[in-house]
């Protein structure tokens, strides 16, 4: 089921486009689209802890297995995306980001 709701920004992997406390209109169970950003679910880290939800950009299918989608983040310097754990199944593709309603210096924050 497709569902509006929200989301805030936590941390930097989306800087420049998108800051901390920026809150976010999104799709919740909507399908991904190139180019656009999708709230996901990364797989653990190295030790077994889950990582949070994130806010990613989708560039793409995986070349190699064309039922999987590619996750970059905007801000190469922090963060985690696809270049780090993979693509990403279809099932943690949470939900599509619409836009920006409220930046972390407005009336939203």
């Amino acid at each position: 089921m497709i569902r509006p709701g929200l989301a805030r920004v936590r941390g930097a992997s989306m800087e420049p486009t998108l800051h901390e406390g920026d809150l976010l209109l999104v799709l919740w169970g909507a399908r991904p689209r190139i180019g656009s950003m999708a709230i996901v679910e990364l797989p653990r880290d190295e030790h077994g802890a889950t990582r949070p939800v994130s806010v990613k950009r989708v560039t793409g299918r995986d070349p190699d297995d064309g039922t999987r989608w590619w996750v970059e983040r905007d801000n190469p310097r922090v963060g985690v995306d696809s270049w780090l754990v993979g693509s990403l199944p279809d099932e943690a593709m949470l939900a599509r980001v619409l836009m920006r309603i409220g930046c972390r210096r407005g009336p939203f924050a």
